[in-house]
């Protein structure tokens, strides 16, 4: 077809593929891009700057380039505020442990992303107690082996120090993968003002998550990808796994805090489901307890890609929440799921969910399997009975069932009818079932997709599986009360708005 016949907008859309095309094709273009629209760059050194090297000994050195110390902890203990330590390339092995509060700040970095890489047969890193104001960046954790203890990363407020608790640690640009026994990362016991940015998560163990988000207030998670490739890292998939995130709050008052609360999850992406059915990509509440285990939860701004054939609960689980606000998301590709959208239930003696909001999102099945689960024969779009959920409010959403009819159950609270302002439309996003996963490749110092860094890979699913090509359908209705400023990748929010999490007006 003559491009001087296409619509404008077709235009606009076609100018805009061959532009990302040329970036992605082209490895100096594609850094280019990153470098200049990045918000997710490398933490600039401050202060005194010391060294932690293999060759190093903690007490025959000074921390200099030419006499560093050869543990993190050390280093950490002789800091002074405002100051950076750099770790030197390669394989450290046994337990780091943080516990130190610093009242502006400390950096510690690796000083080649990626290659410095953190590991031990138990909990790699604890940052416990009053610990405070300090930034991990740029290592690669994971267990030795499968006889490894549990957990990669703990940040732990020890729930009794009141507002000395751990506070204001931000885990930037790293990668956590692999634990052989429970989670990635566990963030628990009253820890507040917690930042997990630009990182890559991947193969938990079973019956846990990627990160565990327990008792704690003011946690953000952003920028980050999340997926499981076990067969990548030679294990067997065992449909054990649970949630990629949860959001909960399993002690009661033991810490001084009750139920979760001021979680923000935003900008990231989730997919390759090779979990549990009775989990999915995020959950908020699990343990049945009788006081709301999360509240004032933010999810928006989100990719989730249906790119797997393993079957999953529902994208997003609610269990003894309130105030739920899930905006600006974007579900595309086939999802196995009994839910394609949302599951609400309560467990234990969880009081009833309340309050749950569902603006501007876009869920697309282009195939028309919508809600078919391997072994289901139901297309709900939620799986949410009557008496459990007081209230919600469904908007602005566009919702796509391929040819296919869009889903309607008479048992469940929420469908897609609810939307007084439903966009009917598809919204014409890329096939996801052949990408490749984003596994790190230490012998080749780079993604399996070819990324070199978290951020490259991150855009790059953006770019390739997150821009839809309708831009009248997803520009036709958005509801601005809870629309972000910026989209999926940190770019401002122009007019026309759209739905969904990527920002056609760029």
């Amino acid at each position: 077809m003559d491009f001087l016949f296409l619509s404008l907008s077709h235009q606009a859309y076609m100018l805009k593929f061959l532009t990302l095309t040329l970036l992605l094709c082209n490895p100096f273009l594609a850094h280019s891009y990153i470098k200049y629209s990045d918000h997710c760059s490398p933490s600039i050194n401050q202060g005194d700057i010391k060294f932690v090297s293999l060759s190093g000994h903690d007490y025959k050195g000074d921390g200099s380039r030419l006499k560093p110390w050869r543990t993190v902890d050390f280093a950490v203990f002789k800091a002074k505020d405002h100051s950076t330590i750099i770790v030197t390339p390669g394989i450290y092995e046994g337990s780091i442990r943080l516990k130190r509060k610093f009242s502006k700040s400390l950096l510690i970095k690796a000083e080649i992303p990626y290659l410095t890489k953190l590991t031990n047969n138990s909990r790699i890193l604890a940052i416990v107690g009053a610990a405070s104001n300090i930034t991990i960046e740029g290592f690669e954790f994971s267990h030795i082996n499968n006889k490894a203890s549990p957990l990669l990363v703990h940040i732990d407020g020890y729930g009794s120090y009141g507002t000395a608790t751990v506070s204001n640690i931000t885990l930037k640009n790293n990668i956590f993968h692999d634990s052989f026994n429970n989670d990635l990362l566990k963030i628990n016991n009253g820890a507040k003002h917690i930042q997990v940015e630009c990182n890559m998560f991947y193969n938990q163990g079973d019956s846990d998550e990627h990160i565990d988000i327990n008792s704690v207030e003011n946690i953000t998670i952003s920028d980050n990808v999340f997926f499981n490739d076990f067969q990548k890292s030679d294990r067997k998939i065992t449909y054990k796994s649970s949630s990629y995130i949860v959001v909960k709050d399993s002690n009661d008052n033991e810490d001084k805090i009750i139920g979760s609360k001021n979680v923000k999850i935003h900008r990231n992406i989730f997919l390759n489901w090779q979990g549990s059915n009775g989990h999915g990509f995020i959950l908020i509440g699990e343990d049945g307890k009788p006081y709301y285990e999360a509240e004032n939860v933010n999810i928006y701004n989100n990719l989730m890609l249906g790119n797997s054939n393993i079957s999953m609960r529902s994208p997003l689980g609610i269990k003894g929440a309130k105030k739920i606000n899930f905006y600006n998301n974007t579900t595309t590709g086939a999802l196995p799921s009994n839910a394609y959208a949302i599951r609400v239930n309560r467990e234990g003696s969880n009081k009833i969910n309340s309050d749950i909001k569902l603006y501007n999102n876009i869920w697309s099945d282009a195939s028309g399997t919508m809600g078919q689960g391997i072994n289901e024969k139901n297309t709900d779009f939620s799986d949410i009975l009557p008496n459990q959920l007081k209230n919600f409010t469904l908007d602005n959403n566009l919702i796509f069932n391929g040819s296919n009819s869009l889903p309607s159950s008479f048992f469940d609270k929420i469908n897609p009818s609810d939307d007084k302002h439903l966009i009917h439309s598809n919204p014409v996003f890329p096939d996801n079932s052949m990408l490749i996963t984003p596994v790190w490749l230490p012998i080749k110092g780079s993604f399996a997709d070819g990324s070199f860094t978290v951020r490259e890979a991150f855009t790059r699913l953006v770019l390739y599986y997150g821009i839809p090509g309708n831009t009248a359908a997803i520009q036709s209705r958005v509801n601005d009360k809870y629309l972000p400023n910026k989209d999926i990748l940190g770019s401002i929010r122009t007019l026309p708005h759209s739905v969904g999490a990527y920002s056609t007006n760029q």
